[in-house]
């Protein structure tokens, strides 16, 4: 297997399209949050399927409207959400393994279920590594988007013979169609009033609008008569209840400390569902026990 560079070449893409790895562990202290995969899962059944590191970098692409250029051959896998895929203008499986043969067009088209498609690249995407990581984020690393014009450095794979037996295998896509998201109750869970406890069992909450890396805000309102918390330890999957009663759950990016109270905490399993929502779908939390 040769390891000579070559590049792809953004020719379009849409809002939201980064390079994501399993993202910066220790540097919470900080203040440098996280920023793995928001679906985890995709991006650890493309490193398998292409027996790649667990830790090698993926694109994580959020709208339709992606064209990329291959310089090389090399092999792709892609998963997450369900998408219209085309390779040299022909209709192609949205899952398993895809060889690319030297100068390839790839086009990513309209999201059919959820809202995050991963792509992967054999051995990995081979942008700059900084504070242990590949994944984009503003200030960390020189860029926060992949835009096009852009030129993604990758290895081209050239060994002889290799078994496309994988390219078969599919995606399973039924958890995008999932509302029940199991959560642990938060430290300050029991500070609310029983009635409180049981809306959060009981009702079904709205993503809305205000939907990125950091977060997603749900549009019902539950009264907070909490206040503000002394500022605390905050992760991935975190609920907060602001002080106008919106809940906002925490995603990849989000900060590493906050100040409202914490009245969830999202199973880690779960936290792609919510991840792959689009404004105006639902979800209903599942509340479990340690």
């Amino acid at each position: 297997m040769s390891k000579k560079h070559s590049f792809i070449q953004v020719i379009k893409t849409g809002p939201g399209t980064k390079i994501r790895d399993l993202g910066r562990l220790g540097y919470a202290k900080f203040g440098v949050p996280q920023s793995g995969p928001a679906d985890l899962q995709a991006v650890e059944w493309i490193n398998h399927l292409l027996k790649n590191h667990s830790e090698d970098a993926v694109l994580e692409i959020t709208q339709p409207g992606l064209k990329l250029q291959f310089e090389a051959p090399t092999l792709i896998c892609l998963a997450g959400a369900k998408t219209e895929i085309k390779l040299n203008w022909k209709t192609e499986n949205p899952s398993g393994i895809l060889n690319i043969p030297t100068q390839s067009l790839l086009e990513v088209g309209k999201f059919e279920l959820g809202a995050i498609l991963y792509l992967g690249i054999s051995q990995g995407f081979q942008t700059p590594i900084r504070l242990g990581s590949r994944s984009f984020f503003k200030g960390i690393t020189e860029q926060d988007f992949v835009r096009a014009g852009d030129q993604i450095p990758y290895f081209t794979f050239s060994e002889k013979n290799h078994s496309l037996s994988n390219s078969r295998v599919r995606w399973n896509w039924d958890y995008l169609k999932k509302e029940r998201i199991r959560a642990y109750p938060g430290p300050e869970f029991d500070l609310l009033s029983e009635d409180q406890k049981l809306q959060f069992e009981n009702q079904s909450f709205t993503i809305s609008n205000l939907k990125n890396g950091m977060a997603v805000q749900l549009e019902e309102l539950i009264p907070n008569h909490l206040g503000s918390i002394y500022t605390a330890p905050v992760f991935p999957g975190t609920v907060q209840l602001t002080h106008g009663g919106k809940l906002i759950c925490l995603l990849q990016d989000a900060q590493v400390t906050g100040g409202y109270p914490r009245i969830l905490q999202i199973h880690p399993e779960d936290l792609r569902i919510i991840a792959q929502k689009h404004p105006n779908q639902q979800i209903r939390f599942q509340l479990i026990s340690t």
